[in-house]
Formats: structure tokens, C-alpha cells, sequence
């Protein structure tokens, strides 16, 4: 998936208010862009941290740059739009390009489930059980090469835990999938002191037959594609 516009570099000068970040451009100048990102964004909001913003000339927009990557400066990026995993894992969905779901034929996304949620795609395909596919985007990295989730206390992630539990008791294909937006892991794991609850809701979800596929990203300031998938656990030491 391309950005639709050529991404500009800035320095971030604050994140506050959950989505919005206040940048100094190259050029001096301060603006405030829009941050699609409801967790913490724990390491990755201090000050100074260099960033690439996505300008856009929409009326309809009240901010004109949009907080798309930051850069580590070490020639790694992770990408802190949450809303961008969806749209690169359904054109890859579409194109069979997921190997553990490409025999897959139809993919709908928002369809509603379980008590008043909606998972992220439904897969069909004639003689395959369905597939309730849940993204979760992951942009934690605490310890290199190891990417966690989450990295807030996520009530919602609790409850999608135990919907897709639901769904596996029932007979159908229940995949939870971490799409990492980041290029320096290789590993995934829960981050259990972050949030416990969420942790035991994974565990028990796993008991009751909920898949998880880790799945890496390869992302530049021109855009952000799918790479191979990750190991789920702790790297070997």
C-alpha cells in the first residue's frame, strides 16, 4: 500500500490528547497533525523523535498532516497508524497473498459478531469452515528484536479475546492476527505486566482453538507492505 501523498520529515515536539502530535517541520515551521493511534505509543512519542508526516489538501479536513512513521534513525521505521493494517491486510486477503488463509475466496470486512462488535474480516470459501479474522496492529518494542501487545490496558482486546473464543467453540475458524508495524522485530509476544488481563484472555482464547499468525511489514516513507511472518514467543537467548 502506497501513502496517497509524498510523506515529509518533521521532528515531533509533543503527543497529547490521545491524536494529536504538534511537529516542527524542516523548514522551522510548527503544525499540529492528526495521530491515528488510540494506545500509548510507549517509546515512540519523545520529544525531538524524528517522524514522517502525510500532508493532504482536503477541505473536509480540519488538520492538513497526518503522523504516519517514526523514524528510529537507524534505518528501521514503525508505522503508528492504527487504521492502516486493515487496508494492507485486505488487499493481501483479496489477493491470496496471506499463506495460512489464501485458500480463502471471499473476504468481507466490519461484518458484526458476537455482543455488539464487528470483526475485521470474514473469511468464506465453499467446503472451508468460516474464518472470523481479528487485526491487532503492534508498534511496542521494549527489547529488540522483541514486538509486544499491547501497550496499554485494552479492555476491547479483552472482550474481541473472548468473542473469538466464542466463535471457535462454535465450529468456525477463529484468527487473531498481529500484523507488527515495525521493521526491527522478529518475535512477538503478550506483554503480560502491561495489561494481565488481556494476557489470560489470549490464553484461555488459544485453549479454546483461537489461531494467532504474527505477520511482519516492510515499511518505507513511500508506503508499507506485507513481509514474512513472525514467531510467536520469546526470542531464543
Amino acid at each position: 500500500m502506497r501513502f496517497q501523498t509524498d510523506l515529509v520529515p518533521a521532528r515531533l515536539i509533543r503527543r497529547y490528547k490521545r491524536f494529536l502530535a504538534d511537529c516542527r517541520l524542516e523548514d522551522g515551521r510548527e503544525i499540529t497533525a492528526h495521530c491515528a493511534n488510540p494506545g500509548s505509543m510507549m517509546g515512540l512519542a519523545e520529544p525531538n523523535t524524528k517522524v514522517w508526516l502525510e500532508p493532504n489538501d482536503d477541505p473536509k479536513k480540519k488538520l492538513k498532516f497526518g503522523l504516519r512513521l517514526v523514524d528510529h534513525e537507524n534505518g528501521h521505521l514503525t508505522g503508528v497508524d492504527t487504521s492502516l493494517p486493515n487496508r494492507v491486510l485486505r488487499s493481501a486477503l483479496e489477493a491470496r497473498e496471506v499463506a495460512m488463509l489464501s485458500a480463502y475466496t471471499s473476504v468481507q470486512p466490519e461484518v458484526k459478531y458476537g455482543t455488539n462488535s464487528r470483526v475485521d474480516f470474514l473469511l468464506t470459501a465453499q467446503g472451508l469452515p468460516d474464518a472470523y479474522v481479528e487485526v491487532k496492529s503492534v508498534t511496542l518494542c521494549r527489547k529488540p528484536p522483541l514486538a509486544e501487545f499491547p501497550d496499554s490496558v485494552t479492555a476491547r482486546g479483552a472482550k474481541h479475546m473472548a468473542e473469538l473464543a466464542e466463535v471457535a467453540r462454535a465450529g468456525h475458524r477463529a484468527v487473531l492476527l498481529y500484523l507488527v508495524q515495525r521493521t526491527d522485530c522478529t518475535h512477538v509476544d503478550i506483554a503480560a505486566d502491561i495489561d494481565p488481563t488481556y494476557a489470560a484472555a489470549h490464553a484461555n482464547a488459544t485453549k479454546a482453538g483461537v489461531e494467532t499468525i504474527c505477520i511482519g511489514t516492510h515499511i518505507t516513507p513511500t508506503g508499507i507492505t506485507l513481509a514474512g511472518p513472525l514467531a510467536l514467543g520469546h526470542p531464543p537467548r
